[in-house]
């Protein structure tokens, strides 16, 4: 035989040479959840392994990440207080805002930081824009994103991530920010955001369930894979500046079409119930979580992303320091 394609796979060092799929820590991004209150730090019952934290001791997540080689976060909060128009989430005072001063008082520019740009969890009805009656009004949601960004931006924010899914956001908040001098933060849009069961402990952790319907009317259909790339290009004209597809494990061939049809950064970000089933699998002894962990991670990669939002940030990145992956 001439061909013998296991020569190389002979060893760990040829399999490294070789590897086609390589990961880099500088490439994950770990969400955190501020909540307001004082002296919190909590872990969350739905997701395990993560914490809520006040904004005193937000540093404290930080600086672990940042022990285990992981420096770039993407913030959400959770206020005490909730109204109709979801005014925390703008407020100077807002939870979110008082998290991002207390991590750039202390790391600087040692950490990059993202923020969630939406309302579901500041609103007394979950729901992630304004309501006309019982449906959201695209186009009365816009202000009050771009406030919301602008506010985030001056809080410290290195860049925004909308993940509302109002038609004309990226336009909206691209013109706010720049109006504010704000024109060099970057917005990384959650473009192809599908409405998806996937969500379900995230939902439980942020406290953004909607009271009533469901967000089928604002984010896709996940049958479709062509409105995904329609909501990601029209996202590029808008002005974004990364393209996010969510969920991500069942999503992969979203992530491929998306990465093929644009030169922008692709993000994915693996939520919340791929978190919570490589969890439970492994604690139920069906499943060895560090393999499923790097493995579903790698395919993330391979199927085009650039970037990737993960609960497993953390430890993603001690495995590719080990030469697990990588």
């Amino acid at each position: 035989m001439i061909e013998r394609p296991r020569r190389l796979r002979a060893n760990k060092q040829i399999r490294g040479l070789c590897r086609e799929t390589r990961l880099s820590a500088s490439s994950l991004i770990l969400p955190l959840f501020a909540k307001d209150g004082s002296n919190i730090k909590s872990e969350i019952p739905s997701l395990d392994g993560q914490y809520h934290y006040s904004a005193d001791r937000i540093c404290e997540g930080v600086e672990r990440s940042l022990e285990a080689g992981v420096d770039k976060f993407l913030l959400f909060g959770l206020p005490d207080h909730k109204d109709e128009h979801g005014s925390q989430a703008f407020a100077y005072d807002g939870i979110v805002q008082r998290a991002l001063r207390e991590i750039r008082s202390r790391f600087q520019d040692e950490v990059y930081l993202v923020t969630d740009v939406c309302m579901c969890e500041y609103t007394s009805h979950g729901h992630c824009g304004i309501l006309n009656g019982q449906t959201v009004d695209n186009d009365k949601t816009l202000p009050y994103l771009e406030r919301i960004a602008v506010s985030h931006a001056l809080a410290g924010a290195d860049m925004v991530a909308p993940s509302d899914m109002m038609d004309g956001r990226v336009d909206a908040m691209r013109c706010a920010l720049d109006e504010n001098g704000f024109e060099n933060v970057p917005i990384m849009s959650y473009a192809a955001k599908y409405a998806s069961s996937f969500y379900g402990p995230f939902r439980d952790a942020a406290g953004s369930a909607p009271s009533f319907g469901d967000r089928k009317s604002y984010q896709m259909d996940y049958h479709n894979v062509k409105e995904g790339l329609k909501e990601a290009m029209t996202d590029e004209c808008e002005g974004a500046d990364i393209l996010m597809v969510k969920p991500a494990l069942s999503y992969l061939d979203v992530v491929r079409l998306v990465a093929e049809n644009t030169n922008l950064p692709v993000a994915t970000y693996s939520v919340s119930g791929e978190y919570a089933m490589i969890k439970a699998a492994a604690k139920a002894g069906l499943i060895d979580e560090y393999g499923v962990m790097c493995e579903s991670a790698v395919s993330m990669f391979r199927a085009g992303a650039d970037i990737l939002i993960t609960y497993y940030a953390n430890e993603l990145a001690q495995a590719i320091k080990k030469g697990d992956i990588g």
